[in-house]
């Protein structure tokens, strides 16, 4: 038997073994996979503009388990047609297609995602934000700042790396250093994975604002609206805050185990995501347990889009007019399922400003340039820590409040006990600290759990460089 035979076998084995075990057929962990690499090939090369062989490598090498079987993949990306396919083994196979101002989706039986409205004009004019830089890159304002983002950049000296894409450090509404890997720029739109969570978090609020969504009333979805079926008590509170008791298995770590999960076969084998999800078993009563997955998300975009008006076309009107456009975001791309609900678990892409541009939303309780956006209250809503998440989990939001062990590890290396952030699977942040005034987006595909190490080095050394109070990190 030959050395590929033996790695088939193995990958095999292992993938139906734990198959037995959950709700995804075998003949979907190999669309989960090709869908997967479809997506993400797809966003960064025709959104991003980034090199889809690089793209390959960074991400497959930052997933525990991608190894096994990254030799089996091929793609083809259509430059012309703008879509990708990818194959695994000659076998399981995806498609994702690129569409002007929707960025991408995995196509499914050639559906379509109906064509959005144009960019509403002026938008920068219109911005409440005033301008946090100009139009070239920030070289950081003092030596002590350089260092911390030469750190921020610098590799260990063995896998797993951290390929630190892009670093934008805001203080008192301007950009004091900025940084980027080659091939990103200050308009580089960067995928946020699971940052797009605080996103969906932040339109929920602008909908609660305006009286569309109550977050401690049951949830509005069609599906649960008879008081006899247990999903009725589940409560937007519940899904922002991943502790609704749905049955989905977990979204905390991206690896070749990864699809096998219920919640991966939502994402990527499914047409209707919200659907799927909210058909899903309770494991558990609403409220009384913390399991982090995409599906309390996918439902709380479903619920976005129809308070919105039904369609992918209101949903972006109303991200614009009341989020992107204020706060001057100007290189954003939010993607959506084929039924034009957002896929708002992980598909945002936007540039390092931007996301900065986001954070700092949550420096003034929600209010920019004298314009309310989110409710009063929101941002500390959003940061207040939610029981039973060890991690330390607020409301859309990872959070240092509290006294879970994830706040606890953070705090022990350097970030202040006020701080709170949005984050993705691979090394996404957008760290957001009211008491110093601060907001430090990083981004980058990095295979160590997050960085978390090298993100704790780098919000330390930049409180510090920018005359805060310095909390002592574990390892300086």
């Amino acid at each position: 038997m030959t050395r590929k035979n033996q790695i088939i076998l193995l990958v095999t084995a292992t993938l139906c073994g734990a198959l037995a075990l959950t709700a995804v057929r075998a003949p979907d962990a190999p669309r989960v996979a090709t869908g997967f690499i479809a997506h993400t090939l797809c966003s960064e090369t025709f959104v991003s503009g980034l090199d889809p062989d690089r793209v390959l490598s960074e991400t497959t090498a930052a997933m525990p388990g991608a190894g096994l079987i990254v030799w089996a993949v091929s793609y083809k990306v259509d430059r012309a047609r703008k879509d990708v396919t990818v194959t695994l083994l000659g076998g399981g196979q995806s498609h994702a297609v690129y569409r002007d101002g929707l960025g991408c989706y995995v196509a499914h039986d050639d559906a379509t995602v109906d064509a959005p409205p144009p960019p509403a004009a002026g938008m920068a004019e219109r911005a409440m934000l005033p301008e946090i830089a100009g139009p070239a890159p920030v070289e950081p304002a003092t030596p002590a700042l350089k260092l911390a983002l030469e750190r921020a950049f610098t590799e260990p000296d063995r896998p797993p790396l951290r390929h630190t894409h892009a670093v934008v450090v805001l203080k008192d509404g301007r950009v004091v250093a900025e940084r980027y890997a080659p091939g990103y720029g200050i308009d580089t739109p960067i995928l946020g994975y699971s940052a797009t969570k605080s996103v969906i978090s932040a339109l929920t609020g602008i909908l609660v604002r305006r009286g569309r969504l109550a977050v401690n009333e049951p949830a509005p979805v069609a599906a649960w609206q008879s008081p006899d079926d247990p999903h009725h008590a589940v409560t937007i509170d519940q899904l922002l805050r991943h502790t609704s008791g749905l049955a989905m298995g977990s979204s905390l770590n991206a690896s070749l185990a990864s699809a096998i999960a219920t919640v991966n076969r939502m994402k990527y084998v499914e047409r209707d995501m919200a659907a799927f999800a909210q058909s899903a078993d309770l494991e558990s009563q609403p409220g009384s347990a913390w399991n982090y997955h995409d599906g309390n998300t996918i439902i709380l975009s479903r619920l976005i889009r129809d308070a919105a008006g039904g369609h992918a076309a209101d949903v972006l009107r109303l991200a614009r007019t009341e989020l992107f456009a204020p706060l001057g975001m100007r290189n954003v791309t939010l993607e959506f399922d084929t039924t034009g609900t957002p896929e708002g678990s992980s598909q945002m892409l936007a540039s390092a400003r931007d996301w900065a541009r986001f954070g700092a939303l949550y420096l003034n309780d929600g209010v920019v340039g004298g314009q309310r956006i989110l409710p009063e209250g929101w941002v500390n809503y959003s940061a207040t820590p939610t029981a039973h998440a060890w991690v330390g989990y607020g409301a859309g939001f990872w959070t240092n409040r509290g006294d879970s062990i994830g706040a606890e590890y953070r705090t022990s290396r350097g970030w202040p006990a006020d701080s709170f952030y949005a984050s993705g699977t691979f090394g996404q942040y957008v760290v957001i600290v009211p008491s110093e005034r601060l907001v430090i987006a990083r981004f980058g595909t990095s295979g160590n759990r997050y960085d978390i190490e090298g993100v704790s080095h780098l919000v330390a050394d930049v409180i510090a460089a920018t005359g805060g109070k310095r909390h002592v990190a574990a390892g300086n």
